[in-house]
């Protein structure tokens, strides 16, 4: 399966997932265009924007990755990464200072 169909594929997954348990979310439609304000996945989580960029590798540089994510959403949404591997489960890391600033509001 080449990256880009693999890609688009765990996008869908995850956001079957998300709307499953009730999740407001959809999937950006502006493929290959990037940058800021462009998540993967838009969603709202107990009333909190998330800018979700989804990562379906065996290798990821989970680093450039969160950063991708900080520097997209623009200080307008909790950025996150949510990523797996073949045959693992979904994963979602995002940093810690962005963690507090959610929780303390």
């Amino acid at each position: 399966m080449n990256s880009q169909r693999k890609g688009a594929c765990g996008e869908r997954e995850l956001l079957a997932i998300l709307q499953a348990h009730d999740i407001p979310a959809h999937r950006n439609i502006q493929r290959y265009v990037g940058g800021r304000n462009n998540p993967d996945i838009s969603a709202e989580f107990h009333g909190r924007k998330l800018h979700i960029e989804v990562k379906r590798r065996e290798r990821l540089d989970l680093r450039a990755a969160i950063n991708q994510a900080v520097s997209d959403a623009d200080g307008k949404a909790f950025p996150v990464v949510i990523h797996r591997s073949s045959r693992q489960p979904w994963l979602v890391t995002c940093r810690l200072d962005d963690l507090f600033k959610e929780v303390d509001g």
